[in-house]
């Protein structure tokens, strides 16, 4: 098991399965592949009927870094890491704090459930990075809150605070900050206490063919980041990123 990631079974049926990258908790190709073996693992332990997916820090997962500072990233691999969280089997419950931002977006929207604070905000800002975006959010983002509130998301980039996210269905719950973990992780026991074989069958009943669709949107989206990735705009988008102020975007 990685490093950057903490598992924990209960008595209860509940596993937690915190990350610890703090305080941004920024993914990586290790993270994302660590994560998907950690969920097989759990979907063979018979201790475990649903899992709660937390991290340490000010964050739930920033998205990538861009600071030129992180671990370097295959894109393929951190997405073919992401359809296997897709394909496990048992409930999964986000505990989503501060910023769930770009492919931490991505990550929150493979659990079945996301209960956020006030404080939450969640982003899609690739377009103002220059980027397209990945981590099969072209499936999952607008299968949960819709087209339209997904091209806004998408086309401006910007974050979407808690109240906003519940109203669109972006979250589940909202409760207070203080609270956050303790209420997931009530309510993701609430859900292993159901009859695990029932709960199985019924998810995957509703997901349905998710996994095959996000694995086909995540090789789109990496021929089209792959792409962008060599324009003057992203090269724009990062730098204008990292000294905090706007794009100024030239269609190169």
């Amino acid at each position: 098991m990685s490093s950057d990631i903490q598992v924990s079974v209960g008595s209860d049926y509940v596993a937690t399965v915190e990350i610890c990258r703090p305080p941004n908790n920024f993914f990586s190709t290790n993270l994302i592949s660590s994560l998907a073996e950690t969920f097989e693992q759990l979907d063979q332990d018979d201790r475990v009927r649903a899992s709660v997916l937390c991290s340490q820090g000010k964050h739930f997962c920033a998205g990538a870094d861009f600071s030129g500072h992180s671990e370097g990233n295959d894109t393929l691999g951190l997405y073919a890491g992401a359809v296997r969280i897709f394909r496990c089997v048992k409930p999964i419950v986000a505990a989503v704090q501060g910023a769930a931002i770009g492919g931490g977006l991505g990550l929150a929207l493979t659990a079945d459930f996301r209960i956020a604070a006030p404080e939450s905000r969640f982003g899609a800002n690739f377009a103002r990075l220059g980027f397209h975006q990945g981590f099969g959010l072209s499936v999952t983002l607008p299968e949960l809150v819709g087209q339209q509130a997904s091209s806004d998301m998408l086309f401006t980039g910007r974050r979407v605070k808690g109240e906003e996210a519940l109203g669109m269905g972006l979250c589940d719950r909202l409760v207070s900050l203080g609270e956050l973990r303790e209420i997931t992780s009530s309510f993701t026991r609430e859900i292993a206490k159901s009859a695990p074989l029932a709960v199985e069958s019924i998810r995957k009943t509703l997901r349905g063919d998710l996994a095959d669709r996000v694995e086909a949107a995540t090789l789109h989206e990496a021929a089209e980041q792959a792409s962008l990735s060599q324009t003057e705009d992203w090269k724009e988008g990062i730098k204008a990123s990292a000294e905090r102020r706007d794009p100024l975007f030239r269609r190169k």
